[in-house]
């Protein structure tokens, strides 16, 4: 009988001999080389990491590159909406796409530990590999270490990207201006509700799904139809409250929001009320803030919607002008206060 299509295929070492992962599969041996050829090699198949050499050799298709790396130690592994292995894609990509890049390839890195499932394994593995099948990307090369039985909590992953800079803009804090409109591409907050929920057995009526999802088409679109876009910012970590805060510092510009335009739903806003959080400090991986050129919003607003990555987008404020760089949001009885970046990690180990 074939695999369901939602659910990846069994692992294909064979799990009776080494169900678990041992220090061995890291130790450069015969075992690390079966874990290497038939998980990895196998799932993130494709030319230049089939060389299997120290270093991949890449065509670069344009003479501006972007280039990031990051790390996930998402618990737990499993949550609804996502994985780490499909998060480690998509927050590598949209990373790049905040540069307004096209990404191309990929690395991972993997800490595993001692006494990991090889099922558990497989699944991330496959999960990773769907991910980057689906954003265009090949996973050209990477790396996989074992350590000790609890020394590494499951598994760690480790990526960096490179993505093609095709525009001739420069996409960062120092080009937003005055007047910019700032937009959202949908309901904010949803990522760190869906893990806490999990955490803290929160039950709803409909489980919070992570917002987990490739953003790169939407910003390309955007580019492609001209928008002049002047600063993009992902909201992983501190929300959308710290990619605000640290915009208006990298722009030396004062940020006016408009609190009943943010996108909050309803079930993230009753589970931040019942932890005691504030939705707009809390995680998305599937968001962004955009700083568009005043007279191409409404237009660029009108795109976003009608992108399957930006259906919620709305407009939340705009650039009030130069100066102390604070966010200043406004009620909807019209009082106003800084919205300053929370002053910890409220929701640890969610990316």
């Amino acid at each position: 009988m074939p695999t369901p299509p939602h659910l990846p295929a069994a692992c294909p070492l064979p799990i009776q001999q080494y169900p678990q992962v041992l220090l061995a599969h890291g130790g450069g041996g015969r075992l690390m080389h079966e874990l290497l050829g038939k998980i990895f090699f196998q799932a993130f198949d494709n030319p230049a990491l089939n060389v299997q050499h120290d270093a991949a050799v890449l065509a670069c298709p344009s003479p501006r590159l972007a280039f990031t790396t990051d790390s996930y130690t998402v618990r737990p592994l499993f949550f609804p909406g996502g994985d780490i292995g499909s998060l480690a894609v998509h927050g590598t990509v949209n990373d790049l796409a905040m540069s307004g890049a096209r990404p191309l390839y990929l690395s991972a890195g993997f800490i595993l530990e001692e006494g990991l499932p090889m099922d558990t394994l497989w699944r991330v593995v496959s999960s990773m590999r769907d991910a980057a099948r689906a954003c265009g990307v090949a996973i050209v090369t990477g790396d996989t270490k074992v350590v000790d039985k609890g020394k590494g909590d499951g598994v760690f992953v480790n990526t960096a990207g490179i993505g093609a800079v095709e525009h001739s803009g420069t996409i960062a804090p120092p080009s937003v201006r005055p007047g910019d409109g700032i937009l959202v591409n949908g309901d904010v907050g949803r990522h760190g509700m869906a893990i806490m929920a999990v955490r803290e057995g929160l039950e709803f009526q409909s489980a919070i799904q992570s917002d987990s999802a490739p953003v790169h088409d939407l910003v390309l679109a955007l580019l492609r139809a001209g928008i002049d876009i002047h600063c993009l910012r992902d909201l992983t970590r501190g929300g959308l409250a710290s990619a605000l805060n640290e915009i208006a510092e990298g722009a030396g510009c004062r940020l006016q929001i408009d609190e009943p335009r943010v996108p909050v739903r309803d079930d993230v806003r009753a589970a931040c009320e019942i932890l005691g959080l504030d939705p707009l400090h809390s995680a998305c991986e599937g968001r962004f803030a955009a700083f568009v050129a005043e007279a191409d919003t409404d237009r660029a607003l009108a795109l976003m919607r009608a992108h399957r990555s930006g259906e919620g987008a709305a407009r939340i404020g705009h650039v009030a002008g130069a100066g102390e760089p604070i966010v200043l949001m406004k009620s909807a009885i019209g009082a106003s206060r800084i919205l300053d970046m929370p002053s910890g990690e409220q929701l640890p180990r969610i990316c």
